[in-house]
C-alpha cells in the first residue's frame, strides 16, 4: 500500500492555491459547529442568532466554510459568547521586542 504523510494541512497536500486560508477557515468553522451543536439549536434559531439567512446556516452546518470569510466566522464565535484572542508575532522565530495581543 502506498501512502503519503500529511503536512498537517490537507488543502496544501491537495495543492490548492489558497491552502492556508482554507485551513484557517476550517479550524475556526469547526469551533463554530461544535458550539452550535452543543446548544442543540434548530436552523431557524441559528439563523436568528448569527444573523444570516437559513440557506447560509445550511452551508455552515455542512462544513462548507469556504463560503464564509475568516472575519465572518470570528464574528459567529463572538455571537456565541466566545472570547477570541489573536497573538501576532514573527513567524521565523526571530527575537521580537514585543508581541501584540488583540482581544476581540
Amino acid at each position: 500500500m502506498i501512502f503519503e504523510e500529511s503536512s498537517g494541512n490537507v488543502f496544501a497536500d491537495l495543492g490548492l492555491e489558497n491552502a492556508e486560508e482554507l485551513f484557517t477557515r476550517g479550524k475556526i468553522g469547526i469551533h463554530v459547529l461544535r458550539l452550535l451543536k452543543q446548544r442543540n439549536l434548530k436552523q431557524r434559531e441559528i439563523s436568528e442568532l448569527l444573523g444570516i439567512p437559513q440557506p447560509e446556516v445550511s452551508h455552515l452546518m455542512k462544513g462548507e466554510f469556504q463560503r464564509f470569510s475568516e472575519g465572518k466566522l470570528l464574528i459567529f464565535l463572538k455571537q456565541l459568547d466566545t472570547e477570541i484572542t489573536l497573538h501576532i508575532r514573527s513567524r521565523n522565530g526571530a527575537e521580537e521586542v514585543a508581541e501584540t495581543v488583540i482581544s476581540l
